[in-house]
């Protein structure tokens, strides 16, 4: 046997192996529902996406059903740019007038989530594009925020416009499509139940919808490598009341805080478990799903 012959065999085994090594993990998520939140650098690099696309449907293929949810901050502010539609921010959070949210819909649910469908039908999947709107899948409600003046103490409501949150989620629009051997992506626009279109924070939406059809996990593919402790280091196992601690305590702050606070609440409503995953790593996902160490850090209820 040549060497060339000798390579090709030692890399086959070694794929065979890894292969091998995953079957307990394919068999525990065989059949249940996995909802991604996808969104950051993952999104914005093309290698990145192609590479997303082809391991949502290497996930459906294995019998498992994901529902991505994406966002799209940065091309949103680019379009607002070009379009010369000017925004502020308070507390950190774009204020959406009527102009903007006309914006915000076209860039998501359009731009963007047929950028992500088509992707993922090129990787041979079969992926279908809707928002929040579709099926009245996201009743939304408008966000409210309020700042306390460090003089009078008084606190004041913020009005940020067309900003919403999920007051309801219809599983029966998902489970349809999922049904159907469809791969949903969904824009996280909502309607009020006036009719008001409502842009929603994508972990937020992803959130709502994982309770919604009680997945077997929620993931939100974000730009660090995980929650990390006071030295740097990633947390890879963590409660929900843990989580409580590191944020009183400080360990855990700043945009990580609405992150962790959106997996608590979706294991409280019915997710069994959530994960914060660096989504620039290749194939961040199989590593999440189908390794013993996974690859960020595990939210779990106490006990797990």
């Amino acid at each position: 046997m040549g060497k060339t012959e000798s390579g090709d065999l030692s890399a086959g085994l070694a794929t065979a192996k890894t292969l091998s090594e995953a079957l307990p993990y394919i068999q525990r998520y065989a059949g249940e529902t996995i909802v991604i939140k996808y969104g950051g650098h993952a999104m914005g690099d093309d290698e990145l996406a192609k590479s997303f696309a082809r391991d949502i449907v290497l996930i459906k293929q294995l019998g498992v059903n994901p529902v991505v949810v994406h966002g799209g901050g940065p091309q949103i502010a680019a379009m607002l740019d070009r379009l010369a539609i000017q925004t502020s921010f308070v507390e950190g959070l774009r204020v959406t007038d009527a102009p903007t949210v006309e914006v915000v819909e076209m860039v998501l649910a359009g731009k963007i989530n047929k950028q992500i469908v088509t992707a993922i039908n090129q990787a041979g999947g079969r992926a279908v594009g809707l928002s929040g709107k579709d099926g009245n899948l996201i009743t939304a409600q408008k966000v409210h925020r309020t700042k306390k003046d460090p003089e009078s103490n008084i606190e004041r409501i913020l009005d940020l416009g067309f900003v919403g949150e999920p007051k309801r989620v219809d599983p029966q629009v998902i489970d349809t499509i999922l049904d159907s051997d469809l791969i949903p992506v969904i824009a996280p626009i909502g309607t009020s139940e006036k009719g008001e279109t409502y842009n929603i924070n994508a972990d937020t939406a992803a959130g709502a919808i994982g309770s919604a059809v009680l997945a077997k996990r929620l993931i939100l593919l974000t730009d660090v490598a995980g929650v990390l402790d006071q030295n740097g280091s990633l947390l890879t196992g963590l409660t929900t009341p843990k989580v409580g601690e590191l944020i009183e305590s400080g360990v855990i702050q700043g945009g990580m805080i609405p992150k962790v606070e959106t997996c608590t609440k979706a294991i409280k409503n019915g997710v069994e478990a959530a994960v914060i995953v660096d989504g620039r790593v290749p194939h961040a996902l199989l590593l999440e799903l189908f390794t013993e160490h996974g690859a960020g850090t595990l939210i779990g209820q106490s006990g797990n």
